[in-house]
């Protein structure tokens, strides 16, 4: 048998490229939405509350106090990125469930600023 057997090479550079691809898989994976900001949000949230009639009472003060509370939290990048762009959407039932509360527990608070 031969060292330099063209059988023998080929199982190791396949080894060699796994963790070539496993680098380029991970990699990938982190490429998800990055964390809008609270202006974003803050803007996406105004337009929301205005179309839905509300905004003399959710004016860009009280989205922006809302809007803190929001991004500070441990909601998805992907529900906050729905909500700067002035969508009623979030990723999964869960976030629904903490974008429901952390308005509900807010929004006296950041309508009174």
């Amino acid at each position: 048998m031969k060292i330099n057997d063209r059988n023998l090479r080929t199982p190791s550079r396949l080894l060699l490229a796994l963790p070539i691809a496993a680098l380029a898989f991970s990699l990938a994976a982190c490429g998800g939405p990055s964390r809008p900001s609270e202006a974003d949000v803050a803007k996406g949230l105004a337009e929301f509350f205005d179309s839905q009639g509300m905004g003399d009472q959710i004016d860009a003060d009280a989205a922006e106090c809302l809007a803190e509370y929001l991004v500070d939290s441990d909601l998805s990048n992907e529900t906050l990125t729905f909500l700067a762009n002035g969508e009623d959407k979030q990723k999964n039932e869960a976030d629904k469930a903490l974008t429901t509360q952390i308005i509900s527990d807010n929004v006296q608070e950041c309508i009174a600023d």
